[in-house]
């Protein structure tokens, strides 16, 4: 299948050419950078950071971890990579596009009801406590879903949003491919493992950095808690109290100098090993993502992300 892009030259002349996008390939930037009688055709990531191959960074030893960036969002430019096209397992770092979806074709006030795929049933798996016939918002399942990560809350988000579970799945590989991000592929809502299901470290920046246009998302990515109350399915009141996964923001680990951590999303499964992707913010006001994907411990991913922020500018 292949989307075609039409890729007008910036320099002199007016030539256009029409460029085959593979869904695919191997590098989801799909960088193109050309020069043809000094006319220079514009690559499809022109106003992203690209990251076709490893980037190394003085200070930075990342040996243990799976997959690694930093991307610089003011000046395009990727200081840090490693495997960041590696497909892995991402664990919770998928609801970050599970949230995406939700907001693009959700709206925050309409009533979630829960059905049978509540009953999430995998050993250690966090949970809200939903129960079939529960109600609450997208904006109150979203809240949770991001800062809590209950799997049971994005099933209910899934069936809410596109009617069936396998329907919204649908719809987040549909979504991500419009984005550019080729290697990644989803099975769930929730980033619980199954066979089939991984993401990149870049596609997860592609997500991310979409997911950033809604002010909810910056909002919520943001909160230390969430308390509120929804109903259960004879009407009565039952209440939720979470805390974000965040260590940074419940400030078990240090941010690093000149450096300050918006908010982000956690993962963490035995498969997926130890996973953070981060907004930040540099005292010189320059904003980040990074991402460590497959970290061996909760304690050595602070360590690590630490490690990488310090070469914010």
């Amino acid at each position: 299948m292949f989307l075609i892009l039409a890729m007008s030259l910036t320099g002199c002349g007016s030539t256009k050419y029409d460029m085959a996008y593979q869904l695919n390939n191997d590098v989801s930037s799909f960088q193109l950078l050309t020069t043809a009688k000094q006319e220079t055709l514009e690559p499809f990531a022109a106003d992203l950071c690209v990251a076709d191959k490893d980037v190394s960074a003085a200070g930075v030893n990342l040996s243990d971890v799976g997959s690694a960036a930093l991307f610089d969002l003011k000046n395009l430019d990727t200081l840090y990579a490693k495997n960041v096209n590696e497909q892995l397992n991402p664990a919770s770092l998928t609801k970050v596009m599970t949230a995406l979806v939700a907001m693009k074709y959700g709206s925050t006030d309409q009533i979630l009801t829960a059905s049978e795929n509540v009953l999430v049933k995998e050993q250690g798996a966090v949970l809200c406590g939903l129960k079939p016939g529960d109600q609450m918002t997208l904006d109150q399942a979203l809240h949770i879903l991001l800062i809590y990560s209950a799997n049971d809350v994005a099933n209910l988000i899934a069936e809410g949003i596109s009617g069936s579970v396998e329907d919204f799945v649908a719809l987040m590989n549909s979504e991500a491919a419009e984005l550019g991000a080729t290697n990644c592929s989803f099975t769930n809502p929730n980033g619980l493992t199954e066979e089939g299901h991984y993401m990149t470290a870049y596609d997860l920046y592609l997500i991310f950095q979409e997911a950033m246009q809604y002010d909810l998302f910056n909002q919520i990515i943001q909160m230390s808690s969430y308390t509120t109350t929804y109903k259960d399915r004879n009407g009565a009141e039952k209440s939720v109290d979470v805390k974000n996964s965040n260590q940074y923001l419940k400030g078990t680990y240090e941010m690093p100098p000149n450096v300050t951590v918006i908010g982000g999303k956690t993962g963490t499964t035995n498969a997926a090993g130890h996973c953070l992707v981060l907004l930040s913010r540099s005292s010189a006001g320059t904003s980040y993502i990074s991402v460590i994907m497959k970290d061996t411990s909760g304690d050595d991913l602070y360590k690590d992300m630490t490690s990488l922020l310090g070469l914010a500018k």
